[in-house]
């Protein structure tokens, strides 16, 4: 059985020519046989694709000859069909909704945390100053219930634009202490780790989500799987699929 390749991307990077891009991108990849979705907006771009490995990784490196995209990198797993049923390029406001339009990670990220370097304080009960860590699920409730950190803090949000609101609501519990913001595959944290530090918390944000830290080090410190937008429908720390693919959905949303 050929398996299947799948892989999450992104890139906070100036895109103005976002409209002309959508309709060379989609034909690249419906030429490869990819499937999938990739959004497209003026701070960057967000992927989700699936397909042959040698295709996907073609269309990457393709991707990656543009100067603005070559800092591209992926998010690699595997199944044994395509959980994908059409190939989508869209063009949106935000590659990942906030509506906060002062915050562009495209300008300079916030401080990240490796997997490694985060297991280590987490096992060590504090970070390498001695401070408490506590870890910030910036999920939707539902991915959340499907997984999460053991002990992090969930805010139970509908939509990642609540998520300045529950900041002012629940400053009190982030004061004096080393905020990690976690999500699935980093996207959203890049955004939440950088309004956190307007706001004067200490943040970081896990590098490369859930997804890297299972890749990294596996299921420690987590309970659970982490909800993917495909018809996989999950993932174990192993990075296998929990769900069974059948009619998968037409698109998936930013991780």
């Amino acid at each position: 059985m050929t398996r299947v390749l799948n892989i999450s991307a992104y890139l906070f990077t100036r895109l103005t020519d976002a409209p002309e891009l959508r309709p060379v991108l989609r034909e690249r990849a419906v030429a490869a046989g990819l499937k999938g979705t990739i959004i497209l907006a003026e701070e960057g771009i967000n992927l989700f694709l699936a397909g042959d490995a040698d295709a996907v990784r073609a269309f990457v490196d393709d991707l990656r000859t543009d100067q603005r995209l070559a800092p591209l990198t992926t998010k690699e797993s595997w199944s044994d069909a395509q959980p994908f049923r059409k190939m989508l390029v869209k063009l949106k406001r935000e590659i990942i909704r906030m509506d906060l339009p002062t915050i562009r990670p495209e300008s300079g990220r916030a401080p990240a945390v490796s997997p490694v370097t985060l297991r280590r304080w987490l096992d060590q009960g504090h970070d390498d100053d001695g401070r408490e860590v506590v870890l910030l699920d910036t999920r939707n409730a539902f991915e959340v219930d499907e997984g999460a950190f053991v002990g992090a803090l969930d805010w139970r949000l509908d939509r990642f634009t609540q998520f300045p609101g529950a900041v002012d609501a629940h400053r009190a519990d982030l004061e004096g202490k080393t905020v990690v913001s976690y999500c699935t595959g980093g996207i959203r944290c890049e955004k939440a780790a950088l309004h956190l530090r307007d706001e004067g918390v200490d943040a970081w944000q896990l590098d490369g989500g859930i997804l890297a830290w299972f890749e990294q080090v596996g299921g420690a410190h987590y309970r659970g799987d982490c909800f993917v937008f495909d018809e996989r429908r999950g993932v174990d720390s192993d990075l296998a699929p929990v769900g069974a693919v059948s009619a998968a959905p037409a698109a998936a949303v930013p991780a």
